[in-house]
């Protein structure tokens, strides 16, 4: 709890809370020595690792295989993880999924859609939620949810019924910036956005498209580094030094003593 009371007390003095996305032990190690407020280990791994088509292909042994990397490089960091599609249809299934992932460890889990009954069966378990609403990339529709005067409604609702239900965070991915400062004013848990704007508690982004690793990119994202175009420009380094026998050097490996070596070229004589 006293992890969890520190996100109720940045939100409370206006300190904006800052999280990432990160796959593995590398990718922790960075952001934790960088000041990361909070690590997510999401169900995006699929598609931004996995090669998957879909979030809805990650596996829960997917997500506990990453969570445990994760761990690893980030020891002192709050890390939260996805619990992936179809592994909390009832509450007593998001229970087993969410202890798994609490012992490859997570300190809490994230689940879409506004499902109180899990949320509650959850905590009740031990295991601290933060909700996910707007754009929900297990089912929903990618594009901006809240647009209509129904749509907005229905968040506002959403929004209050997980924060009642006890979630101690709720992103908003993909809301109105407007809507996403009144629903961050109107419920007790901390608000984190993902294309919804500077209103909310604090931000999340996705790790690889911050650091530029395909040509693609999206409107809610900043890239501070193109990391995409360096690894194919190392590659084509390292490939063109190979085949012109550039690399390696006697500087890149081991060499025997002389006198050893005369030793085995007279025996091979």
């Amino acid at each position: 709890m006293r992890l969890l009371a520190k996100f109720a007390e940045m939100k409370k003095q206006g300190e904006k809370i800052a999280t990432m996305t990160a796959y593995d032990a590398p990718q922790a190690r960075a952001q934790q020595a960088a000041g990361i407020d909070a690590i997510l280990v999401g169900d995006s791994v699929g598609v931004n690792i996995l090669g998957y088509a879909s979030e809805r292909e990650v596996t829960l042994a997917d997500m506990i295989h990453h969570t445990a990397a994760v761990r690893r490089g980030a020891p002192d960091t709050f890390i939260y993880s996805d619990l992936p599609f179809a592994t909390y249809d009832t509450p007593d299934q998001a229970v087993k999924s969410g202890l798994a992932l609490q012992k490859a460890g997570a300190n809490a889990v994230k689940f879409e859609g506004a499902h109180a009954e899990i949320v509650r069966a959850l905590i009740g378990a031990g295991v601290p939620v933060c909700g996910h609403i707007g754009y929900e990339p297990q089912t929903g529709e990618r594009r901006v949810h809240g647009k209509t005067i129904a749509e907005a409604e229905r968040l506002r609702a959403e929004a209050k019924t997980l924060d009642e239900a006890g979630v101690y965070m709720l992103v908003l991915e993909l809301v109105p910036a407007e809507l996403a400062g009144i629903i961050s004013k109107e419920i007790k848990a901390a608000t984190i956005g993902i294309g919804a704007g500077p209103g909310t508690d604090g931000q999340v982004l996705v790790f690889p498209d911050v650091l530029g690793y395909t040509e693609r990119n999206f409107r809610h994202n900043k890239r501070y580094a193109e990391v995409g175009s360096a690894m194919e420009s190392a590659t084509a380094s390292y490939v063109a030094d190979v085949k012109q026998g550039i690399f390696p050097t006697t500087s890149n490996c081991a060499v025997m003593p002389p006198e050893v070596l005369a030793q085995l070229c007279k025996k091979a004589g």
